[in-house]
């Protein structure tokens, strides 16, 4: 049985080495133009460079992202763009464009193409034209049920196709979205989308300027516009059989906290299947580990059908149950955890340790240790973000473990 990629994604050279670390088989990336999270942190040609020499040696492969739909008046720079990175040893470019497509043929020839869900290939035919015009893989829409992937793998047998698996879902098809562009003048479709659909609006009657009527009760307003986000970790036995060559988490955008949760339990969940696809099951604490992270609910989207009013979340915009509060930058001689601290830790609070393969312990803080800039040690009874702390830890650590604890309630 040919398992599947684990692919996730890297907005930054940080959450690249946590992606690394949490057991990603591929990552992909944006530059600083021409991909489609320009707010994402991204990398400049020295630090692609440093990410590919990070990823090789440890046999994960690397995607660039140059997705974005651009026009006239960007060509000239694009092709630019492309002579540079042509010299470094991407896995393949994500593309979306047709005439992005065609200037990477001429200007990085040596480089596969994969298609970019941004050109909403939702069904076979589409799939077939694609692998036609040199597509090597095509990442399908979100939109297309099982069955559809199922038939599409089977009638295009040339290609290799990615779907994703986890992650946050657009309101508008596959992610071509205008709203963004109306309301802020900012370009989904070329890297600022300023995610509108997550806003909070409130009904005006054309006869009553001036007059804002919640569509529910709600003193939030209504988040109509605010889909789930997709999870079919439950599922993942129906994907692999399928034939898909891989599954990718969406985000980008998302701290490492979020991409290390994801990744340690899809990572676990498809080595157990892997070793035993026959009494593999869904567990309930990686559903609980998925449930800590900040999302909008859970929907399987479009896989089994139309999601019709499931898909969804009406109520609330975010169900935030944990926090992240640091990460293990290293570990000392005598075993004691550096910390980099994120988020406010006090003496008193529990935390618990996170790393790969589902690891995980708690540990209550007593007096914390400071580290200053020099290096000098000092006790405190609490710690802020960007400074650096000493823990000792439950049991074994390693650099880009993470420290996490339950959200604490406002008084």
């Amino acid at each position: 049985m040919k398992m599947p990629e684990l692919l996730a994604p890297a907005g930054t050279i940080e959450k690249l080495k946590v992606a690394v670390h949490y057991g990603a088989d591929a990552v992909y990336l944006g530059g600083q133009d021409f991909g489609l999270r320009n707010q994402a942190g991204n990398f400049s040609l020295a630090e692609m460079a440093e990410a590919l020499d990070y990823c090789h040696t440890r046999r994960v492969r690397a995607y660039l992202t140059v997705n974005s739909l651009p026009r006239n008046g960007s060509l000239a720079a694009l092709e630019d763009y492309l002579h540079q990175v042509a010299a470094l040893p991407f896995d393949a470019l994500i593309v979306a464009d047709p005439g992005v497509a065609s200037l990477a043929g001429e200007c990085a020839p040596a480089l596969p193409l994969h298609l970019s869900t941004q050109a909403n290939t939702i069904n076979w035919n589409s799939a077939r034209f694609w692998n036609r015009q040199g597509f090597c893989r095509i990442n399908l829409a979100r939109e297309m049920t099982l069955e559809d992937i199922r038939e599409t793998v089977r009638r295009v047998p040339g290609a290799e196709f990615e779907v994703f698996v986890h992650g946050a879902l657009c309101i508008s098809h596959s992610g071509r979205c205008l709203i963004s562009s109306m309301l802020t003048g900012r370009d989904a479709n070329r890297g600022e989308c300023t995610h509108p659909c997550r806003w909070s609006y409130r009904l005006v009657e054309e006869s009553r300027p001036g007059e804002y009527f919640p569509v529910i009760e709600d003193q939030d307003g209504t988040f109509i516009f605010n889909s789930r986000d997709l999870c079919l970790l439950e599922h993942l036995p129906a994907l692999v059989a399928s034939g898909v060559a891989s599954l990718k988490i969406e985000g980008r955008m998302k701290g490492i906290n979020y991409v290390a949760s994801v990744l340690r339990v899809y990572r676990r969940a498809l080595d157990e299947y892997r070793d035993n696809p026959a009494g593999w099951q869904c567990r309930p604490e990686w559903m609980e580990e998925l449930g800590k992270l900040s999302h909008r609910g859970y929907t399987t989207g479009f896989l089994f059908g139309e999601p019709r009013n499931v898909g969804q979340d009406y109520d609330s915009a975010y169900i935030r149950s944990h926090e992240f509060v640091g990460v293990v930058l290293d570990v000392m001689p005598d075993g004691r955890a550096l910390v980099g601290v994120r988020n406010r830790i006090e003496s008193a609070d529990e935390l618990e340790l996170i790393g790969p393969d589902m690891a995980c312990g708690t540990l209550t803080l007593g007096q914390l240790t400071l580290i200053g800039p020099d290096g000098a040690e000092s006790p405190a009874d609490a710690a802020n973000p960007n400074q650096q702390i000493l823990l000792r830890t439950p049991g074994p650590v390693a650099p880009y473990d993470l420290l996490r604890r339950e959200k604490r309630v406002s008084a």
